[in-house]
């Protein structure tokens, strides 16, 4: 199983304008699931905890609610601009995601320079070269309830992630290009 680079698909096929993707876990593990769009499912991995219903951060559970997509980010330096109706963003060497819940932008795409501590966006593995921007803990921001819940690249073997959703790259050509501008992620 290769975790292909991401290249943006021809034409879509299938309907467009998709509303809802659903995520569900495994019923042999359940860091590991199923990401459904249309009629088409591909496999994903999910949080080292799993699903939970309760989340906090640090605690590697992905949230069993329905999280609004809310902007793609990615690498134009690994990556062509990835075809989607959502807001698109190109992730920058100081863009980092803020951790921590003792800070004031909590949960917050921030301006950081290269070296210091927080979620770096810019990562040398190609897990961050596209995520998309899940709607969780941002409205409003409540600290330590946990942050950066992203739709993402895999590792190969879908091993666990900190509570994102991750799937292989030819994933988000396929699906990105059918998403309605506000879709959303149902996590069951």
């Amino acid at each position: 199983m290769t975790n292909r680079p991401f290249r943006p698909a021809g034409p879509p096929r299938g309907p467009r304008n998709l509303s809802t993707l659903r995520v569900f876990a495994s019923v042999h593990d359940r860091r590991k699931g199923f990401l459904i769009a249309g009629q088409a499912a591909f496999p994903c991995a999910l949080g080292r905890s799993g699903i939970g219903t309760i989340k906090r951060e640090g605690d590697g559970r992905t949230p069993r609610t329905a999280l609004p997509l809310r902007s793609v980010l990615y690498r134009a330096d690994r990556l062509v601009r990835p075809r989607t109706l959502m807001p698109l963003r190109q992730i920058g060497p100081r863009d980092a995601w803020c951790d921590d819940a003792n800070d004031r932008r909590y949960n917050r795409l921030i301006d950081r320079p290269p070296g210091e501590a927080e979620e770096r966006l810019t990562r040398e593995d190609h897990l961050y070269d596209v995520i998309v921007e899940l709607g969780w803990n941002d409205r409003p921001v409540v600290r330590g309830r946990g942050s950066a819940i992203f739709w993402h690249l895999a590792r190969p073997g879908f091993t666990p992630t900190a509570g994102c959703v991750a799937v292989q790259g030819h994933v988000f050509a396929k699906v990105l290009p059918r998403l309605a501008r506000h879709a959303r992620i149902l996590v069951r």
